[in-house]
C-alpha cells in the first residue's frame, strides 16, 4: 500500500528541489515530475517527490481527515 499526502513549499532549494512542511517536519523533496510550483502551494508528496500541484482548499481539508483518522485510532487504543 502506497501513501501520498498533501504537503506546503516552504523554500525553493536547488533547482528542481524544494523543503515542505509534513505536519512540522520539514523535508527536502524533488519538483521533477511537476511544473509551476512555488512557495506557498501544496503538492502531493510520495517517497520524496512532488507528484502533483493540489488546491490549498482540497489539501487542508485532506490533512484535516487524517488528523481526525489519528484521533479516532487513539482514542481507540489501536
Amino acid at each position: 500500500m502506497c501513501l501520498a499526502i498533501p504537503a506546503r513549499i516552504e523554500e525553493l532549494t536547488t533547482p528542481g528541489n524544494a523543503i515542505v512542511n509534513l505536519g512540522g517536519v520539514r523535508k527536502e523533496i524533488s519538483l521533477a515530475l511537476v511544473e509551476d510550483v512555488g512557495v506557498g502551494d501544496y503538492v502531493i508528496v510520495h517517497v520524496g517527490y512532488a507528484l502533483q500541484k493540489l488546491d490549498q482548499e482540497e489539501a487542508l481539508r485532506t490533512l484535516e481527515l487524517f488528523a481526525e483518522m489519528g484521533d479516532e485510532l487513539a482514542g481507540s487504543g489501536i
